[in-house]
């Protein structure tokens, strides 16, 4: 059962949970369907501060290797150099540097992500989807978070001409995220 808490009983060290959280994406291809694809090995901590939310921080830490497009051949040649070179760069990690609230249920965290070593600034706006304690006694939080990057700023360029006009694989990515997290005792 959700329930709105005080969102000051909310503060305090959460671990993302891998079973019920996805970090994924969405690509233009062929400048005329969407590709959408996940993660599926990774971690990350938020700390919370349910009384001043511009004190809450998260991380995450993300094996470029567990890409899961739906397509062993696209995981491939997304994992190859022309992509995310991921024998040379095996993680993606996001650092906040600050956090604010929106308004209602509406947050903004902003932090440095970094992509084959480069490292740039990005906002995700998120949505708290509520708190919760599970049937196994753990506290759970809930959060919905959406932002767009241009992969070019990070070197990712790789891509195809169409015959047609255009190219195969859109500059701008859509990142979605849907955490869920557990409070530490």
């Amino acid at each position: 059962m959700t329930t709105t808490p005080d969102l000051a009983t909310l503060t305090g060290e959460y671990t993302i949970d891998p079973a019920h959280t996805t970090i994924g994406f969405t690509a233009r291809h062929a400048m005329v369907t969407n590709v959408k694809g996940k993660f599926l090995d990774f971690s990350g901590t938020l700390h919370l501060d349910g009384t001043d939310p511009a004190k809450s921080t998260a991380t995450l830490d993300v094996t470029m290797d567990s890409i899961d497009t739906g397509s062993a051949d696209r995981d491939g040649h997304l994992k190859s150099s022309d992509f995310f070179k991921t024998d040379e760069f095996p993680k993606m990690t996001f650092r906040s540097t600050s956090a604010e609230s929106l308004g209602g249920d509406d947050y903004r965290i902003t932090g440095y992500l970094t992509i084959l070593g480069t490292t740039r600034p990005i906002s995700i706006d998120l949505e708290f989807n509520g708190a919760a304690k599970d049937p196994f006694g753990n506290e759970r939080v809930g959060f919905e978070g959406k932002a767009e990057i241009k992969r070019s700023e990070w070197g990712l360029t790789w891509n195809a001409a169409l015959e047609t006009g255009g190219v195969l694989v859109s500059d701008k990515i859509k990142l979605n995220f849907d955490i869920s997290a557990i409070k530490q005792a």
